[in-house]
């Protein structure tokens, strides 16, 4: 069965488009070393909770929105491989310094996840 990276993180309203930028950078990368799927979303239905909700999970300021994005792999075996190809990848070294996000790195959320269910 396949495994997932998730991610949630804030972003503010007006680096929308660098943010664009950035993930399809970076989902070209993760694609061309081997990824299956590379999603990114941005909120459009989200509405604060009384108890969770997404963006609650991020602390979102007034000037943010939210972003979910996922990236699919075979295993967690393959996304250990995939990710360090990715991390040594050269293209990957500037967009990966805190100056250089669009967004609070500090307040993203993430994790690896084993698909119990693919219909």
């Amino acid at each position: 069965m396949a495994y997932v990276d998730g991610f949630v993180l804030p972003l503010p309203k007006a680096n929308l488009e660098s943010y664009r930028e950035m993930a399809a950078k970076c989902g070209a990368i993760w694609r061309e070393h081997g990824a299956l799927e590379f999603r990114e979303c941005i909120a459009e239905d989200v509405k604060p909770g009384k108890l969770t909700s997404f963006p609650q999970s991020v602390n979102l300021e007034a000037d943010e929105t939210v972003v979910f994005a996922w990236v699919v792999y075979e295993s967690r075996a393959h996304r250990d491989e995939v990710n360090q190809k990715v991390m040594k990848d050269p293209r990957m070294a500037d967009m990966m310094k805190p100056e250089s996000m669009p967004f609070d790195g500090k307040r993203m959320i993430y994790g690896g996840f084993e698909m119990i269910i693919d219909l």
